[in-house]
C-alpha cells in the first residue's frame, strides 16, 4: 500500500497513492458515514484546475485526488520521486470499490450518465459482484439543478441506504458535484469520468498496452474526435510545456485557488 502525501502538480494537489490505499480510504470513511470528495484526475482534469481558479480551489479541497493518467503518474514519480508503479485509474478504482463494499455490505448509489447506460451497468455489476447492494440509481439530468431539486436529490440518496455514491458526469461537472454535495451526504462521492459506459459495454476501451503508455487519449480521440478533439490536441501539449516551466524552476503553480462565488448544483 503506497500514500506518499499531496503534490503540486501544475497548482492542483495530487495525491500520490495507489489503488489499495485509495479504496481503504474510502471503505473507511464508507463505514463511519463520512463525508469524503474522491477523484481519479487525468491530464484534462489537472489543466481544468490549473486554468480555472475557482475550479482549482475545489480540487485542492478534496479528500483525495488520483493519479488517473499515466502522464499525472509520470508527473509526480518525475518531479517528486513518488515511485508509483501504476495510476489509479478511474474504472479500475470503481470496480475494486465495488468488490470491497460487496464484501463489507456497504450499498452503493450511482449517479449520472443516462439511463440505458445505468440500466446495463446495473446487471454487469451485479454479475460481476453477485453480493453487491445497488441502492439507487439516478441519471443526469445534464445542466444545472434547481435549488430544490438539489435537496430533493440529497433526501433521495440519502433514504437510499447509500453508504456510498459513484458520480458520473464528466469532467469538470462531476467533480463540481462531489465538492457541493461532500458534506451534505456525509458519504464518499467518487468522482470516475466514463465508468459508467465503459462497464456498461456501451463504450470501448483503450487496449491494455496503450492504456501503460499513456496513449489512451488517442483511442479515445478516434472513438470519439467531435467531442474530445479540443481536449486532447489544445490541452495535452500545453500539458508537456507548463510541467516542463515547473520541473525546471521557471514556474511555481499557485495551489489556493479562489473561493467559488457560489454553487453551481451540477446534475
Amino acid at each position: 500500500m503506497v500514500y506518499r502525501g499531496k503534490k503540486n502538480v501544475l497548482g492542483v494537489l495530487v495525491d500520490a497513492i495507489d489503488y489499495e490505499a485509495a479504496v481503504e480510504r474510502i471503505i473507511d470513511a464508507a463505514k463511519t458515514r463520512t463525508g469524503l470528495a474522491v477523484s481519479a484526475t487525468a491530464v484534462h482534469g489537472v489543466m481544468t484546475g490549473a486554468d480555472d481558479e475557482e475550479h482549482r480551489y475545489r480540487l485542492n479541497h478534496f479528500d483525495l485526488i488520483c493519479p488517473d493518467g499515466q502522464p499525472v503518474r509520470w508527473a509526480l514519480n518525475r518531479l517528486y520521486d513518488c515511485r508509483l508503479p501504476d495510476r489509479v485509474y478511474g474504472p479500475n478504482l470503481m470496480l475494486r470499490t465495488c468488490e470491497s463494499a460487496a464484501a463489507e455490505g456497504l450499498p452503493i448509489f450511482l449517479y449520472g450518465s443516462d439511463q440505458a447506460v445505468l440500466n446495463s451497468l446495473r446487471s454487469r455489476l451485479l454479475a460481476y459482484f453477485p453480493r453487491l447492494e445497488i441502492a439507487g440509481a439516478e441519471p443526469s439530468l445534464f445542466r444545472r439543478l434547481e435549488p430544490r431539486e438539489k435537496e430533493l436529490l440529497v433526501e433521495r440518496i440519502r433514504a437510499s441506504g447509500a453508504a456510498l455514491a459513484f458520480i458520473a458526469l464528466g469532467c469538470p461537472r462531476q467533480e463540481v458535484f462531489a465538492y457541493e454535495f461532500r458534506e451534505l451526504l456525509s458519504m464518499p462521492l467518487i468522482a470516475v469520468g466514463a465508468a459508467f459506459p465503459f462497464h456498461a459495454g456501451l463504450l470501448p476501451q483503450a487496449p491494455e498496452w496503450m492504456q501503460s503508455h499513456g496513449l489512451e487519449w488517442m483511442f479515445r480521440l478516434v472513438s470519439e474526435p467531435r467531442r474530445l478533439w479540443r481536449r486532447y490536441l489544445y490541452l495535452n501539449p500545453r500539458y508537456v510545456a507548463l510541467l516542463a516551466a515547473q520541473a525546471t524552476g521557471l514556474r511555481n503553480p499557485d495551489t489556493e485557488g479562489r473561493a467559488p462565488a457560489g454553487d453551481l448544483l451540477y446534475g
